[in-house]
């Protein structure tokens, strides 16, 4: 478990990012064979994507709550998500032709995804009393003091933040 924080920070991360959403859900929980090789498929995907961090995944966080798996991840930029998703010699492209032959539009398990680009400055962030958690684990940690202790400025400070900041 990360160390809680003890004070008011905010994260930071250099230029423009990806926050990419994704899914499944068990719309029929009882079969197993259709939604486990799936499962399996995503553990791989993030086992992969973690010991290469040059794939450009900076942080992912998976959230469970029946019938959904949901992960909140952040990627450097949309090109790296997508070199990644369209690879024939990495984990997606193999488990996507999978998994539409094995389920497809069957109605057994849903899958989706939402891409978000944000812009550098279009965002704004504050954690306390946290370990690294969402942006935070993604990017920089800052103190939320001077030009970052309210939304409005930290909205300004991303958009003007010098190389290095």
């Amino acid at each position: 478990m990360s160390a809680i924080i003890d004070r008011r920070v905010c994260a930071e991360i250099e230029g423009d990012f990806v926050l990419f959403l994704i899914g499944m859900r068990l719309n029929r929980p009882w079969k197993v064979w259709k939604w486990v090789p799936a499962f399996l498929a995503m553990v791989r995907m993030l086992i992969e994507l973690k010991r290469r961090p040059e794939l450009g995944l900076l942080s992912t966080r998976t959230q469970f709550g029946f019938p959904n798996i949901f992960l909140v991840q952040y990627w450097r930029s949309f090109d790296h998500l997508e070199a990644y998703a369209r690879s024939r010699e990495l984990q997606h492209l193999p488990a996507w032709h999978a998994f539409n032959k094995a389920v497809g539009s069957n109605g057994d398990v849903g899958i989706w995804h939402e891409t978000f680009l944000i812009r550098s400055g279009g965002y704004e962030n504050v954690y306390n009393n946290m370990p690294a958690f969402g942006m935070g684990a993604a990017g920089d940690l800052r103190d939320a003091t001077g030009a970052r202790q309210e939304a409005r400025h930290r909205m300004q400070v991303t958009a003007r933040r010098p190389e290095g900041a």
